[in-house]
């Protein structure tokens, strides 16, 4: 039945024109509705809203225990082709970088890197397993030998890989803290270091997993490791849970060429070891960006840190040093640093002084707590060693925006007098011993040795360094 008003005002073609307008307004405003209300009515969008609940859940409680193994697989982004993931190529450090399934089954050292590509495939890379040890002294065969060894393997499901037993909702960082840690140089330039340029981005939502665990070492760095992730330290070697992320970083990059330094070009963000000094004030909230500015007849004394040893490398005549150095105008300040030293402290100590003062040793990296513009004198011991010395701080002091001197002790500053006759080739001819390698090295010119500085020769080195604190 037509309306008959309808039928008297419009021809019939109008009101067929009429009805298929009106049927493909139905068809739309249908379409549309189920635009809208698709989350609410498909069954799989049914399991994304389950699943955003249980993301908001781990938001608030930082891991979720699985059941459904599945959840992983949703999570994980895979890249449109597999490529190789791990870098075992460079001169110091190997490392493993990787998105997607992530699965880390600690107590066998060993993260798998779930694909659901064909790994028979011509265009994926025929490599799928690459050991490495995660600390970046690869060319060092002491510090590795106290590396545990990890295997990284890319593979397709099937029932013979773990399953996950938790999931994080965050990147994960794993790392060695074996090698040469508890030397405080090196748990600067191959730990502190690597660890913040590789995790500062994350701003906190960051897991760190170390292997070869060491409590004390955690804890002494506790303040610095806490900036860095808001969540525990996990051991992962003695964990029998399999851990799952959705991204991961094994092992550290570490600058090639250069000592406490960052090579920005590895990373994305351009991180330098400016950002590194940055973070490391607002850290231990050091109060000094900049050292004491000395003007013609300024009554200020600069401060100088004069860092002691008392087992290798020892200035015999120390309360001559301190003594003479207060006469040229400096406030001396003399401090030892040890394993068990309290760290913010001892960081405090240093960025209150202008000069930091020692012989060529691991106590020479306290310069990072400088403020800008501070000065570092190092004093080289005999045995022709400076490029140590200025590898290890001469050139790291640059980029710390932190001016540096040396001063180099001659023959007869040196206690090895008291030990070799002087026509010995510990004095003659130091080549021939660095030829019988580093233990040799090691053994005469930095175990053996202790100094005797000659107070009025190192007096204008000290005077050098109050014309710098004027520029």
């Amino acid at each position: 039945m037509q309306d008959p008003v309808l039928a008297k005002s419009f021809s019939r073609n109008e009101r067929k024109r009429f009805g298929y307008g009106g049927l493909v307004l139905i068809v739309i405003i249908i379409l549309s509705s189920c635009m809208v209300f698709k989350p609410h009515l498909h069954p799989l969008f049914m399991i994304g809203e389950v699943m955003n609940l249980q993301l908001s859940i781990t938001a608030t409680q930082d891991l979720l225990v699985l059941n459904d193994t599945t959840f992983p697989r949703a999570m994980a982004k895979e890249e449109k082709e597999v490529k190789p993931i791990c870098n075992v190529l460079e001169a110091r450090s190997d490392y493993c970088e990787m998105k997607g399934d992530i699965r880390v089954v600690g107590n066998s050292s060993t993260i798998f890197l779930v694909t659901h590509h064909d790994l028979n495939n011509n265009n994926i890379s025929r490599r799928n397993s690459w050991s490495l040890k995660p600390y970046p002294r690869k060319d060092s065969a002491a510090a590795m030998a106290q590396v545990k060894n990890w295997t990284v393997k890319l593979v397709q499901e099937t029932s013979e890989i773990p399953k996950c037993g938790v999931f994080h909702g965050y990147p994960a960082v794993l790392f060695s803290q074996g090698g040469f840690s508890g030397n405080h140089f090196h748990d600067f330039t191959d730990l502190l270091i690597p660890i913040f340029a590789a995790s500062q981005h994350f701003n906190g939502e960051v897991h760190f997993l170390a292997t070869d665990f060491r409590k004390w070492w955690t804890g002494k760095y506790r303040m610095v490791l806490g900036r860095l992730s808001k969540h525990q330290v996990t051991d992962i070697d003695k964990d029998h849970v399999v851990h799952c992320f959705p991204s991961m970083t094994v092992g550290l990059k570490s600058h090639t060429n250069k000592e406490l330094g960052i090579d920005s070009s590895k990373f994305p963000n351009k991180v330098s070891m400016k950002h590194f000094k940055h973070f490391l004030r607002a850290t231990f909230s050091l109060p000094r960006t900049q050292a004491i500015r000395l003007g013609a007849g300024s009554p200020k004394r600069p401060r100088l840190m004069i860092i002691s040893r008392n087992k290798t490398r020892v200035v015999m005549n120390e309360a001559e040093v301190i003594e003479m150095a207060e006469k040229v105008g400096y406030k001396v300040v003399k401090a030892e640093a040890s394993i068990s030293t309290n760290l913010s402290r001892f960081a405090g100590v240093v960025n209150s002084c202008d000069v930091l003062m020692g012989v060529h040793g691991a106590g020479l990296t306290n310069m990072v707590f400088l403020p800008d513009n501070g000065v570092v004198i190092q004093v080289i011991p005999l045995g022709e060693i400076d490029g140590f010395g200025r590898r290890d701080f001469g050139y790291p002091s640059r980029d710390l925006n932190v001016k540096y001197l040396e001063y180099k002790i001659g023959v007869n500053e040196s206690s090895l007098v008291d030990s070799y006759p002087l026509d010995h080739a510990v004095f003659k001819d130091p080549k021939s011993i660095h030829r019988k390698g580093w233990m040799a090295l090691r053994s005469i010119y930095l175990d053996q040795q202790n100094v005797r500085i000659d107070v009025n020769r190192f007096r204008d080195t000290l005077i050098q360094a109050l014309t710098l604190l004027q520029h």
